[in-house]
């Protein structure tokens, strides 16, 4: 605010213990152009950073448990759900919070991406929260986790599907405000529900085109052959499926490709791909390792489209 609404008269310490409470006597310009003597008391505490973890393929979510005192002073059991939380103590946020997630939870992450910052009770704590999101692997885990032992923290982490921690939002198992924040803004941004399955698809096969192949044309056909055989039960089954090769391969005839990883190639091959899962209401990932063919399955899980890998998984279909 600034200083021409506020002259401040007094401060006073009340207490400079754990952190540090102060009285404030100021006087306030109203809008109807008085002045207000008013008090406040503030808790400063430094400012903070929160995470939310987040796998797309698994669309889950690591959260932790933990003991918290004054909530038990208020009626509750004292154990809440949260996102993984620190104060910065003059760290940088980004630097902070990495430390933190991994003190906490025992995953290492190496890129963090801050959503928003946020005052979280501004009537009385000056603390300031950054609010970041970034995506974990499994195999990531460096650690147990569960805090320091010697700062009183006895966390127990939790890996649960998004939809099962928005639920347990909804049925006031999850109470904290930072939690929830993190977690609408995963729903909204990071993983959405995916799209009502239509009763006919256009479903995109992708698996391996050059994988394997060392670009020979009659390994590279075989490829196109094996991702075909699951054309038919497809269509017959009422879907429409589609091979990105069937439309891309002639494009590149045309751009004036003569072989796979040129500069026409590079240019289109892909891109056309994604482009055309655009359209598309599913994939089905089929065969071996693919970059190409993880990398659509992966485009697909951020739009919100399912992703099979048998034909069993898709209704209506049988393999052949």
């Amino acid at each position: 605010m600034p200083d021409r609404r506020v002259r401040i008269h007094t401060v006073e310490t009340l207490s400079d213990d754990w952190y540090l409470l102060r009285k404030t006597t100021f006087d306030y310009l109203r809008r109807d152009g008085s002045w207000q003597t008013q008090t406040r008391e503030t808790y400063d505490r430094g400012n903070g950073a929160t995470i939310l973890l987040y796998n797309r393929a698994r669309r889950s979510v690591i959260l932790i448990r933990q003991f918290r005192f004054p909530t038990y002073g208020n009626g509750h059991d004292g154990f809440l759900i949260e996102t993984a939380a620190g104060l910065l103590d003059q760290a940088s946020p980004e630097e902070r919070i990495k430390a933190e997630v991994e003190e906490e939870t025992g995953y290492r992450v190496a890129a963090v991406h801050k959503v928003f910052e946020a005052f979280m009770s501004p009537g009385s704590v000056t603390e300031r929260l950054y609010f970041f999101v970034a995506e974990y692997e499994p195999g990531a885990r460096a650690g147990e986790g569960g805090g320091l032992a010697a700062e009183g923290e006895d966390i127990e982490v939790l890996e649960l599907p998004l939809e099962q921690a928005l639920q347990m939002v909804a049925d006031g198992r999850i109470v904290d405000g930072k939690t929830i924040m993190l977690l609408q803004y995963a729903q909204l941004h990071l993983l959405p529900p995916p799209l009502p399955r239509k009763e006919s698809m256009m479903i995109l096969i992708a698996g391996p085109y050059r994988s394997g192949s060392g670009d020979d044309p009659a390994l590279m056909a075989a490829n196109v052959a094996a991702m075909e055989a699951y054309a038919l039960p497809l269509y017959e089954a009422g879907h429409m499926p589609v091979l990105g090769e069937w439309l891309a391969l002639p494009l590149l005839k045309l751009a004036g490709s003569t072989r796979p990883g040129d500069a026409a190639f590079e240019r289109i091959f892909h891109a056309h791909a994604t482009r055309l899962l655009g359209s598309c209401d599913a994939v089905l990932r089929v065969g071996g390792a693919s970059v190409g063919a993880d990398a659509m399955a992966d485009t697909a899980r951020r739009l919100g489209l399912p992703v099979y890998h048998t034909l069993a998984e898709i209704d209506g279909a049988r393999a052949s």
